[in-house]
């Protein structure tokens, strides 16, 4: 078994950016008309009308500024309240894919390595574009890779997945490098017209390389100590939007089959168990929580991130402890825990210890436990 480290990462930003007072600006005139056009079934009783949202709201709620977005204009016309993207030709990449590319060669460039020098690709993330063919492999013929590629959906955790089938393929030699690709347009998946989550997501793709510690170049590499998976059956978070909505009779509308959540369970229920597994990982690994120097946390709401790092670390948590990148990208999914990493890994001394941990529906949970050398 050989081992294994973290050699490259990279980052794919949107270009446009909606603040929390753009969003709740277009929320607001949606909520006016709505109320407008039902005003007799308001007055009747038969309609409830909708409540306006605030900045101040979202932020309490869940610590959000902005968020990056691949068509700014959709979401936040009223009238349509959802990106609106280029129908593309198959003989040209997929908007996921386009978005993994430019993660993936920044990956490939902080490591020192060539795409050819790649074995696998693992497209880890929440919501697949297309059945098939995978992504993955569609990545992997833009990139120019040998060997497999392949996807995997395990929601919000699904880079911790990734990261964890990555080092098995590499430390048992099936695999001489495997990129962990997550490109997420969580915009596309999102009601906004819901009150209660038309804040919560943004847009983002990024990318990890694994590969062999002894072959590895890479001025900063972190050697995987160890990973650790878990998952617990809930329908607390759920999306159901699949091929079989056209068939279901009766059928339900657009905004009945996206996400959809009960935070105050999902908060109740997630910060024990994901702080349980940091803490029975880090044991398994002889490992003292209060002397890891960070944590690279899933970002999903500030409150949650952090009573997790509380509870793990046994006191409040410093922002360098535990970094925030929720109020600038929102919560990006699969991509939220590894854009933590990206920005915040550099300053980790030689012997450090840092802890990437994803997390989410399903219920799912990953630990991947890291040094810096």
């Amino acid at each position: 078994m050989k081992r294994v480290c973290i050699s490259g990462s990279g980052l794919f930003t949107p270009a446009e950016s909606i603040s929390n007072d753009e969003l709740v600006a277009s929320f607001n005139r949606y909520v006016e008309n709505f109320n407008a056009e039902n005003a007799t079934a308001i007055a009747a009783g038969t309609v409830t009308p909708l409540q306006p949202s605030s900045s101040e709201f979202i932020v309490k709620a869940s610590g959000i500024k902005a968020r990056y977005c691949v068509n700014k204009a959709g979401v936040l016309d009223p009238a349509v309240m959802r990106p609106q993207i280029r129908k593309r030709g198959d003989d040209e990449p997929c908007l996921l894919v386009e978005m993994g590319l430019a993660a993936a060669r920044q990956a490939l460039a902080s490591a020192g390595r060539e795409a050819g020098e790649v074995d696998a690709v693992v497209v880890a993330c929440s919501n697949m574009q297309r059945a098939y063919p995978a992504m993955a492999v569609e990545l992997q013929h833009y990139l120019g890779c040998g060997g497999f590629g392949f996807d995997m959906n395990v929601a919000c955790a699904s880079a911790a997945f990734g990261v964890q089938a990555a080092v098995d393929a590499v430390a048992r030699g099936s695999a001489r490098a495997v990129l962990v690709v997550s490109p997420e347009v969580c915009t596309g998946h999102l009601n906004f017209r819901n009150r209660d989550c038309h804040f919560i997501f943004g847009d983002a793709a990024t990318a990890l390389l694994i590969e062999p510690l002894e072959t590895a170049t890479a001025a900063k590499r972190f050697e995987v100590l160890g990973t650790r998976l878990v998952t617990q059956f809930s329908n607390n978070i759920r999306n159901d939007f699949g091929f079989l909505n056209v068939s279901e009779q009766p059928g339900r509308r657009w905004d009945e089959i996206l996400f959809r959540q009960e935070g105050r369970k999902v908060f109740k229920e997630v910060v024990p168990l994901v702080s349980e597994l940091l803490v029975g990982h880090l044991g398994e690994l002889g490992i003292v929580p209060a002397s890891v120097r960070r944590f690279w946390l899933h970002q999903a709401n500030l409150g949650m991130n952090h009573l997790i790092a509380k509870r793990v670390l046994g006191h409040e948590p410093g922002i360098d402890e535990a970094p925030v990148i929720l109020d600038e990208y929102a919560n990006t999914s699969s991509a939220g825990s590894v854009i933590a990493f990206h920005k915040y890994h550099q300053d980790l001394e030689p012997g450090q210890v840092g802890v990437l941990c994803a997390f989410g529906a399903g219920y799912s949970a990953g630990s991947v436990v890291l040094r810096r050398l």
